[in-house]
């Protein structure tokens, strides 16, 4: 128990060390004015088009003129479209020059998303100075709320798991688990309340010292994801009301089966808490949300029914004194078995959903993680099947009599007489010493395996906290595809990758075609890069020789070779230093045969 908690400080530690930005589901998939647009005449407003419905918040729009000067515009508002657009409109005509448009939403799976694009009027400033785009994430803020996030993961998979262990499989002695459901709630209630406070600095990206502004609980309320916290709240007063009912109609010492109107009730109340996670993440967003949301319900239900259950178990093997009768871990393993086979089916309808092609599946950040996940996963079945093993074993055993006994160095009273098999000052024996007994041998082994099981599942849940607020692939790819070229946004406003598409014609019969070019993640710092070449059927073709290199002409820098070689398919660098932001230059030499090449150039965007 103590490497668990060990391994659970780790996990939050490590997303507190490790969390950058969340990426969003939301993604900008054009703008009108397009970016970087050079217009005749002055527009009327400016309108965003996102892959998903967003919300607005009061600092939606940031306008800047060429004199870097804040320009005066209507309060932000959904477009004719619906509600994937957000727009601003301008009292005034604008004037001639580059105006920089800063904007921060909130995406429909509740996720902040922020960028900047800029438009010229008449033609192009001379020269332009950066613009800050205001508060992007505090640092602080997002860590807190992603550990928030994985404490109420965890407590809502111990309270359910538990109390599912508790109803259906009845173990003897109910005492060892009540602590543990308790501390569930109070887990989650806490978690839940403190997510709520800090919903509005989540959002608007400033720090958690803005939490406990009345105008900004306000806003959280008015939200949905705020409204899924405070229904998540209520949902825990009926649970702690429940529990209080039965306790009083209860033995504290042995547990009945539950009636059909009280095992509804329960299950009602679970099923409705696992919806205030649906319906403000990714599920409620995208494509086929109502099967979506199912799936995700099921999926979160199955997860808490085996994790926690496991919880249970384990607690319960580590704090009886006797042997656990087999018939309770027989009951637990059928439940267990019925959830790892909804986990997978809504596990791959999910994964389906959120990547939208194989190549996301090593393409993206979404896709990448979601391997690490199911490597995971892998490890946690392969466990859960030791146990099943140990489990038919134990099965097999007859009921433990007083002789059965297995000595338990961890939770029995000190004041308990030493067991007929225990080791005595004659007979020394270590503690790591297996018992005599078949049901004590077995039930030891269905120990360890249920405590790496725990420990598995301890970091899913928390793999699982990160890709449930990263960009999905499907969305990536819609966002790139709409963009053609330029940036996708993730919550902010830092592209998730710079895409240029270059065009190149040698003057031979089919000696044109196009290169694919992609920096990532498209920003100041070390990028990779990748480079794939279509040929004149738009089939991807292979070229003897590609060279990349890239130069931003008003600051004098470059050209800066990107030194790609050839991966079997197309081109790649793992690392091109890019020092600082602006509209960079590459310089693409491709070379089509031993006599025919040609060097071509486009302008990529960089960000801070």
């Amino acid at each position: 128990m103590r490497a668990l908690a060990l391994l659970g400080t780790l996990l939050a530690a490590l997303l507190l060390a490790s969390a950058g930005p969340a990426s969003a589901h939301a993604a900008l998939r054009g703008s009108d004015p397009a970016d970087g647009a050079v217009l005749k005449s002055a527009p009327g407003s400016v309108t965003l088009t996102f892959t998903e419905s967003v919300g607005l918040l009061d600092d939606s729009f940031r306008v800047y003129d060429p004199t870097n000067h804040r320009v005066d515009t209507s309060d932000a508002e959904h477009g004719p479209a619906g509600s994937d657009t957000a727009r601003v409109t301008f009292p005034k005509k604008l004037g001639t020059g580059t105006y920089t448009v800063a904007w921060r939403i909130v995406s429909a799976d509740s996720h902040p998303v922020s960028g900047a694009l800029t438009f010229s009027v008449g033609k192009p400033s001379a020269s332009t100075t950066p613009v800050s785009t205001g508060p992007v994430e505090n640092p602080v803020t997002g860590s807190l709320y992603n550990i928030g996030r994985y404490v109420a993961y965890i407590a809502v998979a111990l309270l359910i798991g538990a109390a599912a262990f508790l109803a259906v499989c009845r173990p003897p002695d109910p005492a060892p688990l009540r602590t543990p459901v308790r501390t569930a709630w109070w887990a989650l209630l806490a978690a839940t309340l403190f997510l709520f406070v800090l919903r509005s600095p989540y959002e608007e990206g400033t720090s958690p010292a803005t939490a406990f502004d009345l105008s900004a609980l306000g806003r959280s309320a008015t939200g949905r994801p705020g409204l899924a916290l405070l229904a998540r709240a209520a949902l825990l007063v009926l649970t702690a009301a429940l529990y209080l009912f039965l306790r009083k109609r209860v033995s504290p010492t042995r547990l009945t089966r539950p009636s059909r109107p009280l095992f509804a009730t329960a299950a009602t109340l679970s099923i409705a808490l696992a919806l205030t996670w649906a319906a403000a993440e990714h599920a409620s967003a995208g494509i086929q949300v109502p099967l979506a949301m199912t799936s995700s319900v099921l999926h979160l239900l199955s997860m808490a029914l085996w994790l926690g259950g496991l919880t249970a178990l384990l607690i319960t093997l580590h704090r009886t004194t006797t042997p656990l009768p087999a018939v309770v871990v027989t009951r637990f393993s059928r439940v267990a078995f019925a959830s790892v086979t909804v986990l997978v089916v809504t596990g791959v309808y999910q994964s389906w959903r959120g990547l939208g092609s194989w190549q996301a599946l090593t393409d993206t950040s979404y896709g990448r993680l979601l391997l690490v996940k199911l490597a995971a996963v892998t490890l946690l079945l392969a466990a859960a099947s030791q146990s099943r093993r140990w489990t038919a074993k134990l099965a097999t055993v007859p009921a433990a009599t007083a002789r059965d006994r297995v000595p338990l160095t961890v939770g029995a009273p000190p004041d308990l007489p030493a067991p007929v098999d225990a080791p005595t000052e004659e007979d020394p024996a270590s503690p790591e010493e297996p018992p005599a007994t078949p049901a004590g041998r077995h039930q030891a082994a269905l120990r360890r395996s249920v405590l790496a099981e725990v420990a598995i599942g301890v970091a899913v849940l928390g793999i699982t906290t990160i890709l449930g607020g990263t960009l999905p692939g499907r969305a990536a790819a819609e966002a790139a595809g709409s963009a053609g070229s330029g940036t996708a946004s993730d919550s902010t406003g830092i592209p998730a990758a710079a895409v240029a598409m270059v065009p190149f014609d040698v003057g031979t019969p089919n000696g044109h075609g196009k290169v694919q070019i992609t920096l990532d993640p498209g920003r100041v710092g070390a990028n990779s890069v990748q480079a794939v070449v279509f040929g004149p059927d738009g089939g991807i073709s292979t070229v003897p020789e590609l060279r990349l290199s890239f130069t931003l002409a008003a600051q004098k820098i470059g050209p800066l070779p990107a030194n790609v070689t050839d991966r079997g398919g197309y081109w790649a660098a793992d690392s091109v230093n890019i020092p600082i932001a602006g509209e960079w230059t590459i310089s693409m030499t491709v070379r089509v045969s031993d006599l025919d090449q040609v060097t071509v150039t486009k302008k990529i965007r960089i960000a801070a």
